[in-house]
């Protein structure tokens, strides 16, 4: 069994990640670190996990006990705790921040989105975990970048549920303000922006338009619903053919002809893509819950390719869909 350790253990992410490991056939948690809770309950934090674990949190990591250590920590405090920790040499790490998600000098992590990545995060020890609403975004792209016809702005305007701001209370997530209500914000200057042109130039290393992303914050609590549009030449069906055979080895990116909703993916690591042709422009709908797909779901995901195990282990998991 593949030993787990969890950094930074009270969060959301970490919640989903004790939730699927929990139940994973090759793995198993052998600490779940959280400072501010050191020696209680899991149960205590994450209610949903009453009668499921007798495990209490740590206070420091034993790193001597994982072959494997997620870090489930805030955006900056990652590359902090790498750099003030001394962590073996064999210990795989995934890192489920934004700050090793950038390629940059002396940056050794492999981005962690496997239909692109595969391959690199089958050989890798340290995977940068893509964020949610990039996830969500670039699946809905890549097999036009991939095919070099990504030629001109690319649009997108994407509604995410209040967990993708974590589980600390702020005024943009609180129940009263949050329910019955919709708000954009970081419009066009996204943190995510940077990953998915990243991405997006891998493919097609001449791709140099904007990405023209507008978020919402929705009124509801998980799932992040995209609708992305750009120039295509091509018909519909050419389209659906092209997006066909670029994820027709990849288990969780789905092709549908109706148009989606996000409860055919809560609670799954499913992506779930509708292609339309309207006039000039290709429009691609994307659904993705941003807390499995858009986080933790996609960093078991990548645990498994890491060991060598079946990408669908421990992920199997069905949709709330009602």
């Amino acid at each position: 069994m593949i030993q787990v350790g969890i950094i930074g253990g009270a969060g959301y992410t970490a919640g989903e990640l004790i939730r699927i490991l929990l139940n994973h056939p090759e793995a198993e948690i052998a600490f779940v670190q959280s400072s501010s809770n050191a020696g209680n309950p899991l149960e205590e934090v994450h209610r949903d996990l009453i009668g499921e674990s007798t495990l209490r949190f740590i206070a420091e990591p034993d790193f001597e006990k994982a072959d494997v250590i997620f870090l489930c920590m805030g955006h900056g405090k990652s590359k902090e705790f790498i750099e003030n920790n001394s962590i073996p040499a064999s210990i795989r790490i995934i890192d489920l921040s934004h700050d090793y998600r950038l390629k940059a000098e002396g940056n050794d992590f492999i981005y962690g989105l496997p239909e692109i990545n595969r391959e690199a995060i089958r050989s890798s020890k340290r995977i940068a975990n893509p964020g949610c609403f990039a996830t969500g975004i670039q699946l809905a792209v890549l097999p036009l970048a991939a095919a070099g016809l990504l030629e001109n702005e690319v649009h997108v305007t994407a509604i995410t549920g209040s967990t993708g701001a974590g589980q600390a209370p702020s005024r943009t997530s609180h129940f009263s303000w949050r329910n019955s209500n919709v708000s954009v914000y970081k419009a066009f200057q996204h943190q995510h922006l940077g990953e998915i042109g990243q991405s997006f130039r891998q493919l097609q290393e001449s791709f140099d338009f904007d990405i023209n992303f507008v978020p919402v914050r929705g009124n509801h609590t998980r799932g992040i619903f995209a609708s992305v549009y750009t120039d295509y030449k091509g018909t519909v069906e050419e389209a659906v053919k092209l997006y066909e055979d670029f994820y027709a080895d990849h288990p969780f990116v789905f092709m549908t002809h109706e148009n989606p909703d996000v409860k055919q993916v809560v609670n799954t690591n499913k992506a779930v893509l509708h292609i339309e042709k309207h006039g000039s422009k290709l429009l691609i709908l994307s659904v993705t819950d941003n807390l499995l797909k858009g986080a933790s779901g996609q960093a078991v995901q990548n645990m498994n390719l890491m060991f060598g195990l079946d990408e669908k282990a421990g992920l199997n998991l069905k949709p709330v869909s009602f």
